[in-house]
């Protein structure tokens, strides 16, 4: 190349980054014209960063056509993708662009992502075969992507509820048979209601009727998944963007294709929100500002009296926004709040406001001062102990979420309209809040990771590590695992990253059957301290081989990380594995881009290092002749009545 044209080309890139630079959603065109100049200077990690931001406010299906073909120019190998997975396709209609879409969809939150589609309508056929190709490829997911042509209900039925029945039993069986023959998470589109109804209005008083028996069959079809399948909601996704569009006929007798080409995208970003969710992708802690972001106005100036929340258009409009932000800390997900304001000023409202839905208690960590927000996103990262791949940042100022999206590029920033009546649509369409399951601790999260903070705060008082974690008080309490704590068990399995030793993702029906195997060692592991009951936090699962017990899967929350509760967990599993007959316990590393935290425990606890195979995969060893692993600081209450394991 000629150094006039270098020249160009240099220049040409600039002017793309300066009118890129000019405005805080550029078009998705500029975004991927910027990736591929990127590409021609063979920089791969500089052309997936702009092809994700190509897609951060655009659902068009051309601008996914075209962010498809420059995502498979972008050398996966080069590119910061976060996890590996498989996904197994099975359409009883054409689902040909939904897959490749599917991949281009999992590249935007960093899951390099490989779907295989099987034959056009054959997925009973596939199920079914036990020599198909879904088992004999190991996917990590099997998604059923059926719509309405794959039900077997009559036009109009005068005995809807055995009709029904017998779809449940059908699709509960072909689930079965997955689960019986590979260690796959499934999931299945629901059914989407028939855009045109002969009987009219009338169908909305009759059992019968097509569309009251497919409300039905969705229905019965969620309860019967339960926690092992996940449905992908599609009657609720259709139903947002209206079910004549979500149909269209001509592509329908064209192609056979179900979803019109135009809301692909919006499918298959949700079903990517419930993948990620399920890889431990998804997002755990909102970080919201305050000041015309929870209510109207700015407190330090207007005063609690002046702020709008509650009363008029704008005030019941904030009140909604505060009210959907509870909803979402009921099921899990962490407030927290990041203000430039003076601290009074800032808990003001929260005190003495007699409108306002959320409370102080609320939140996991409440910082109010007048420092740089990049630096305190960083601070309530380090005082929870979450990864700032963890956040998502919600802000009214355009100047702050800039700020906070060059600073800290892994933290997810949503663009807020102004409209303040546009704030909860905006946070219900972002999908990487989705959540797989509910189970106790996720009601008391906040409380549990507000504890965490306090636990900080008296370390930062004592003399020494020792003195702290003695202060704690803390109780461990250990069981076998049962069928109430398994969507815990498999939650932890799903999401925890740091403090993991293998991250390997087990289904629930995976789980159930270690728990059955004869050959298997398992516990979970409860944790309390004076600050608060922090739920099941930990699980341990060991397989027998010969005799040595091999830990299949160790892992602890990142809430208790520094408390010894590794210390701990080995210790028990050292003396159960003693009294069960074994001589040597193998403990396998396997190393990913968050697990570091993890990295040191073997070697910490006299496990001798046996072997690193070239993927980076370590096996250490620890002879239990050698005697037992100190646990120093955590009193354990074991569950007697239960036997651990049924080794023979």
């Amino acid at each position: 190349m000629s150094r006039a044209k270098e020249k160009a080309n240099s220049e040409d890139a600039e002017d793309l980054l300066r009118r890129a630079d000019a405005t805080e959603n550029p078009p998705a065109d500029l975004c991927r014209q910027i990736a591929s100049a990127y590409l021609q200077d063979s920089d791969h990690e500089g052309a997936y960063k702009w092809f994700r931001r190509s897609l951060s406010s655009s659902l068009e299906f051309i601008d996914w056509q075209a962010a498809t073909q420059l995502l498979r120019r972008i050398d996966r190998a080069k590119a910061p993708f976060r996890r590996k997975a498989h996904v197994a396709l099975l359409g009883s209609s054409t689902v040909v662009h939904l897959r490749a879409l599917l991949e281009t969809a999992a590249a935007t939150i960093g899951l390099d992502l490989e779907v295989s589609e099987a034959p056009y309508g054959a997925f009973a056929q596939e199920i079914l075969d036990p020599d198909s190709t879904l088992f004999a490829t190991n996917p990590d997911f099997v998604l059923l992507a059926v719509d309405r042509s794959a039900l077997n209900l009559a036009s109009f039925s005068e005995d809807a509820d055995t009709e029904i029945q017998r779809e449940i039993d059908r699709w509960t069986a072909l689930w079965s048979k997955i689960s019986e023959r590979c260690s796959a998470q499934i999931l299945q589109f629901n059914f989407v209601q028939p855009p045109v109804e002969p009987l009219g209005h009338l169908a909305a008083r009759s059992a019968g009727s097509q569309s009251a028996m497919i409300r039905q069959l969705n229905h019965r079809l969620g309860l019967a998944a339960g926690e092992e399948v996940i449905i992908v909601d599609c009657a609720r996704l259709s139903e947002r963007v209206g079910v004549d569009q979500w149909f269209d006929a001509r592509y329908w007798h064209v192609a056979k294709e179900s979803v019109a080409p135009k809301y692909l995208p919006f499918l298959a970003r949700n079903v990517i929100g419930l993948v990620g969710a399920a890889a431990g992708l998804n997002r755990k802690c909102i970080v919201l500002d305050l000041d015309n972001t929870l209510w109207g106005g700015v407190v330090g100036e207007d005063g609690i009296e002046g702020i709008q929340i509650g009363s008029g258009p704008e005030g019941e409009a904030y009140l909604e926004f505060q009210e959907y932000l509870r909803q979402l800390k009921s099921k899990g997900i962490i407030l927290a709040v990041c203000s430039k304001n003076n601290e009074g000023d800032a808990k003001l409202p929260f005190q003495a406001h007699p409108e306002m839905r959320l409370t102080l208690d609320d939140f996991a960590m409440f910082v109010a001062n007048w420092e740089n927000k990049a630096d305190n996103i960083r601070q309530i990262s380090q005082a929870l102990s979450l990864g700032l791949d963890s956040f998502v940042f919600i802000d009214d100022s355009p100047v702050e979420r800039q700020l906070v999206r060059s600073a800290l590029p892994e933290v997810d920033v949503l663009f807020l309209p102004e409209d303040p009546s546009n704030y909860v649509n905006t946070l219900d369409a972002y999908v990487g809040l989705e959540t797989l399951s509910l189970t106790p601790e996720d009601t008391r999260r906040t409380a549990q990771y507000r504890a965490r903070a306090d636990a900080a705060l008296l370390r930062s008082s004592v003399q020494s590590l020792e003195e702290f974690q003695e202060s704690l008080e803390m109780t461990a309490v250990i069981s076998p695992f049962n069928e109430i704590d398994l969507p815990r068990i498999v939650q932890l399995l799903g999401k925890t990253n740091q403090l993991n030793m293998t991250t390997r993702r087990h289904s629930l029906s995976r789980v159930r059957s270690l728990m059955e195997s004869k050959g298997s060692l398992h516990f979970s592991v409860r944790l309390r301290d004076k600050f608060t009951d922090h739920g099941l936090v930990g699980i341990v699962i060991g397989q027998k081989e010969a005799n040595i017990l091999e830990i299949d899967s160790f892992l602890m929350s990142c809430r208790v990380i520094g408390r010894t509760v590794e210390s701990m967990m080995l210790s028990e599993t050292c003396r159960r594995a003693r009294d069960q007959g074994f001589t040597t316990i193998r403990g396998v590393f396997i190393p990913t881009a968050k697990n570091r935290p993890a990295s040191e425990i073997f070697a910490n606890h006299g496990f001798t290092h046996v072997h690193t195979d070239e993927d980076g995969r370590e096996l250490w060893e620890y002879d239990l002749g050698d005697g037992d692993i100190e646990n120093r600081f955590i009193e354990i209450e074991l569950m007697k009545s239960e036997q651990l394991s049924t080794v023979e």
